[in-house]
């Protein structure tokens, strides 16, 4: 069963969305606090966190920044409606998407997968002489699907799921711009609402950390169609 943490401090909603998440065969654990739910989520082993942002002991954001030191593991948040500056800065922070409360939870839920399906389908690849040919080399980038990795000379980028998914869409059509919509579907499973900034967001994290080995450049900005990924760096 995919293992799902709720860190959350409302106990009600929590015990209804778990209960929910059961019953589609998700095994569901859940923290009320801030620190409790940092522990778990470096501890646990789970596919995903699921993390609001209203919470006493250490906030989401608080909690998110200490998940991020020490994991990329997936993280779906729970944002105030309305509130762009929450989710500004929860995607900022290193999450891979929201759902601003009060939510349906068939939406919620189709979120969900959406970040586990991406995350999954590029981890279930088996390491083969077939993967091992498929590690790429564009520039001084060198793009490793297997082990979802990239790095420069030698040293790793620390990604989120989302950010490996971004950059392997930008990989797989080097050269070419790829529209916000097509990396919204391809990158995060879904498509791009009106006024939602989750994309340049999650680029301008991708292109700092790129930056911070010397290849920021690589990203191309094409405004008003989309980015693209450059052969050189």
């Amino acid at each position: 069963m995919t293992r799902i943490l709720m860190v959350d401090d409302d106990t009600e909603l929590s015990s209804m969305l778990g209960e929910y998440l059961a019953a589609e065969s998700f095994d569901v654990e859940h923290a009320y606090d801030g620190r409790q739910g940092v522990d778990m989520a470096l501890n646990g082993g789970y596919s995903a966190i699921i993390l609001d942002v209203m919470m006493p002991e250490l906030d989401g954001f608080e909690v998110l920044r200490r998940i991020r030191a020490g994991s990329s593991v997936p993280v779906l948040m729970l944002t105030a409606k309305g509130d762009d500056i929450d989710r500004i800065v929860g995607l900022e922070i290193g999450a891979d998407d929201y759902v601003p409360k009060p939510f349906n939870p068939r939406e919620w839920l189709a979120r969900l997968n959406a970040v586990l399906r991406r995350t999954q389908a590029n981890t279930s690849i088996e390491v083969t002489s077939n993967t091992q040919a498929s590690i790429q080399s564009i520039g001084r980038l060198i793009f490793n699907p297997s082990s979802r990795s990239a790095s420069v000379g030698g040293l790793v980028m620390e990604l989120t799921s989302t950010e490996f998914n971004l950059l392997q869409t930008l990989v797989k059509y080097v050269g070419t711009v790829v529209t916000k919509d097509n990396l919204s579907e391809q990158s995060m499973g879904r498509k791009l609402e009106k006024y939602d900034r989750s994309i340049d967001m999650h680029m301008s994290n991708l292109r700092k950390k790129m930056t911070e080995r010397g290849v920021g450049s690589m990203i191309i900005t094409v405004r008003g169609q989309g980015y693209q990924l450059s052969g050189e760096s």
